[in-house]
């Protein structure tokens, strides 16, 4: 028996030494590596056309709340028409964006929040709302995509809704839209 034993033990090494010289008989390839650093992105709002101005808005009886639309142009397109219970006027503006970067490169462009709130400036009078909410941002660059020039720069242009409540404080309201900008 301890003769079949030793048999056995030595016909398992010699396996062993079959299957490992197997594993050892193994290949390699390599693949290549590549980066591309891409030119700082930028986005600066124009210091002369910075504001997405709604303009003057006078309640007439509301009483339900009622959207405000400056389009890209910066031109009212809803809530002040003829019936409507806002009266608007003054001057309505829309932002101007500046993007620069790496030429001919597609640049995405979104907003950081779907909604800003514009609040009272100062105190505002007991008994009345005194913020309002701007939404509904949109660009005049198609599919709020711009493609980098051989300058290596793109404009846009931001309109958006406002929507104004019954009840609002009389007086200016305030807040910020903030746009971003990735390479697509």
């Amino acid at each position: 028996m301890s003769k079949f034993l030793r048999y056995a033990a030595v016909g398992a090494a010699m396996a062993s030494f079959g299957i490992a010289s197997a594993a050892q008989a193994g290949t390699t390839d390599s693949a290549n590596a590549t980066a591309q650093i891409l030119t700082a992105l930028a986005v600066k709002v124009d210091t002369t056309s910075n504001t997405l101005n709604f303009g003057t808005i006078a309640d007439g009886g509301l009483t339900a709340n009622q959207n405000v639309t400056v389009d890209t142009t910066g031109a009212v397109t809803a809530g002040c028409a003829a019936g409507s219970k806002l009266v608007c006027g003054g001057t309505t503006a829309a932002p101007l964006f500046h993007v620069t970067g790496l030429i001919n490169k597609l640049v995405n462009i979104s907003f950081v929040n779907s909604s800003e709130t514009l609040s009272f400036v100062g105190t505002p009078p007991s008994g009345f709302v005194s913020a309002m909410t701007a939404t509904n941002f949109l660009t005049d660059a198609a599919g709020n995509q711009v493609s980098l020039g051989a300058g290596g720069s793109a404009d846009f242009k931001v309109g958006g809704t406002l929507v104004v409540q019954p009840n609002m404080a009389p007086g200016v309201y305030t807040g910020t839209l903030s746009v971003s900008v990735a390479y697509n």
